[in-house]
């Protein structure tokens, strides 16, 4: 969003502020109400003017018409024509303001008898006008007003007939010397009102801006929430109280009661479907094969621990959860069921997630996961250390303590699965399907024969190892078995991804020589397999040399199968 003070601009939409466009609306209604009103004044004073010279005309040819008279007596007398004319133009031409005007006698020719300086004509230029006076005439008007059409423009003036003369006594003025007072007050009345009205913008502005502030906060806020995709509250402290603050405070009513539903939605759907959802405003029954890997952990012993605690196992589990759900969602990892004891989380969801990455947070969630229930195991061993300072324990309470020293164990495969929402428009649940998910689960089931943390596919060592990141060199996978677990008809490597940060030289060297007693182990040389898996139990204890020494020393003594290929068949879940 690109901002400045006037407006905000988001994407291509110029988002102006609505004291802007009230003001351009109050500002173009005052301009056009103040030029209508001086308008209309200055055409009302046109009137006052043409009336009022219209007086001073008829005043002024009046004299011209009695000068007329007299001069034409002087003519009769000395009958020199050209002198009576001279002394008539110069009378004449007293009193007059303006250049351009002109008094003149006309006959019916058009011929002037006389003029003064201002008539730039000798010849009478408007030949309809003096038709129609004389017209007039004949009809027994002698006198009138009239305009006239001349090269140097329209004027207005009066005439009056003359019968000594035989010709139209005229006085005129030039519209525009008439009218040059009220446009120039026109001119000056216009150049106050824009200066009024700048100042009146400045004034409206700066008020309007302080009276709708508020809005310019609202949008400011409702951007933030489209940009974080989350319910916002709009700060109320300092807003006037009006109706605008009303819709803030039922903004923020409404934000409470959306971001609780939406915090509520959080808590039981995956992030991936709580961002589709808030983006496409919709959720539709949908999915896609992805390539993902899918890891598995449940609670081991639960059944015990649940006869033991009874109502109380929820809150073991909710504190349980609590760590677990954290240290997925650390890694990108989307919960995507919770079934009592069991959880299922999936890796690679997101567009954005690099290939291989997948599988390798999914195999640090596994341990972070295992580090949450050491540290909860850790914090009830030192609560009954503080309790037994002070008293035993009871038979119940050593019970209760036994049961609430979780263990978990961990499976996780990937690979292509089925990932999307299924159910109804009325129920609908965002799951994963596919027979890797079921993979995880058995892996997690083995993780209690076997007696390691976590049990990981080929498929997540492959990806892991692939990486072209010095990350990756904080595990080293060690294969413990190919199994074939139950509802599967081949044969499926599984290994242990050990974590070289926890692990002691102890635990890498017995591991190195478990694979040792493995290989012997696929080839068929089950004597000195056995033979190391006893010195493996013997020196370090290893858990998982037991599982093939149980199994070794069953069918000691027998010959080997004569299809082995070193797969073990697993008879339960």
């Amino acid at each position: 969003m690109k901002k400045n003070r006037f407006w905000q601009k988001i994407g291509k939409t110029t988002i102006v502020p609505i004291s802007v466009k009230i003001l351009a609306i109050v500002t173009l209604l005052l301009l056009a109400s103040n030029f209508v009103t001086n308008y209309l004044t200055i055409s009302l004073c046109r009137k006052e003017v043409m009336k009022l010279n219209n007086q001073i005309l008829t005043k002024e040819l009046k004299e011209i018409y009695v000068n007329a008279g007299n001069q034409y007596q002087i003519f009769l007398f000395s009958g020199n024509r050209q002198d009576a004319m001279s002394a008539l133009s110069q009378a004449s031409e007293r009193g007059m303001t303006f250049s351009a005007s002109w008094a003149l006698g006309v006959t019916y020719s058009g011929e002037l008898i006389f003029k003064t300086s201002g008539a730039n004509f000798d010849i009478f230029p408007d030949k309809k006008a003096l038709t129609d006076m004389f017209t007039a005439k004949d009809a027994g008007i002698d006198e009138d007003t009239r305009f006239f059409s001349t090269p140097d423009g329209e004027y207005f003036g009066v005439y009056k007939y003359h019968e000594d003369w035989g010709a139209f006594l005229v006085r005129a003025e030039l519209m525009s010397d008439m009218m040059s007072a009220s446009k120039a007050v026109f001119f000056n009345t216009s150049l106050i009102i824009i200066g009024l009205v700048v100042i009146f913008i400045v004034v409206a502005f700066l008020s309007l801006g302080r009276l709708l502030r508020f809005v310019g906060v609202i949008s400011k806020s409702l951007y933030e929430m489209q940009q974080r995709q989350e319910m916002t509250i709009i700060d109320v402290k300092d807003a006037p109280a009006d109706d605008i603050t009303y819709l803030g405070v039922s903004f923020n009513a409404l934000s409470s009661l959306i971001g609780n539903l939406l915090g509520i939605f959080r808590k039981f759907a995956s992030q991936d479907v709580v961002d589709k959802a808030y983006r496409n405003r919709y959720i539709n029954l949908e999915g896609e094969p992805m390539e993902l890997t899918v890891l598995f952990t449940d609670i081991k012993s639960f059944t015990k621990m649940t006869e033991t605690l009874g109502n109380d196992i929820i809150d073991v589990l909710n504190l349980h959860y609590n760590s677990a759900i954290h240290k997925i969602h650390e890694q990108d990892g989307i919960v995507g069921s919770i079934i009592g004891d069991a959880l299922l989380a999936v890796y690679g969801v997101r567009k954005t997630d690099v290939a291989g990455y997948k599988s390798l947070s999914a195999v640090i969630s596994g341990w972070e996961l295992h580090s949450a229930v050491a540290e909860l195991r850790q914090s009830m061993m030192e609560r009954r250390k503080s309790i037994e300072q002070e008293r035993i324990l009871t038979e119940r309470e050593e019970e209760i303590f036994k049961a609430v020293l979780l263990d978990i164990g961990v499976g996780i495969d990937g690979g292509s699965v089925f990932y999307g929402t299924v159910g109804s428009h009325e129920r609908m649940a965002n799951t994963v399907i596919g027979d890797n998910v079921n993979s995880a689960s058995r892996m997690e089931g083995l993780t209690r024969i076997y007696k390691v943390p976590i049990i990981v596919s080929e498929y997540v060592m492959h990806e892991v190892v692939s990486l072209h990141d010095p990350s990756k060199d904080r595990f080293r996978f060690f294969e413990i078995d190919t199994v074939q677990v139950k509802g599967k008809t081949i044969g499926q490597k599984i290994l242990f991804p050990m974590d070289l940060s926890r692990a002691s030289d102890k635990e890498i060297k017995s591991w190195e020589q478990f694979e040792c007693a493995l290989t012997a182990y696929y080839r068929g040389d089950w004597g000195s397999a056995l033979s190391e898996l006893r010195d493996l139990y013997k020196y370090f204890e290893m858990p998982v040399a037991k599982v093939f020494i149980d199994r070794l020393e069953e069918f000691e003594g027998n010959a080997m199968p004569e299809n082995w290929r070193g797969v073990w068949t697993m008879a339960t879940k």
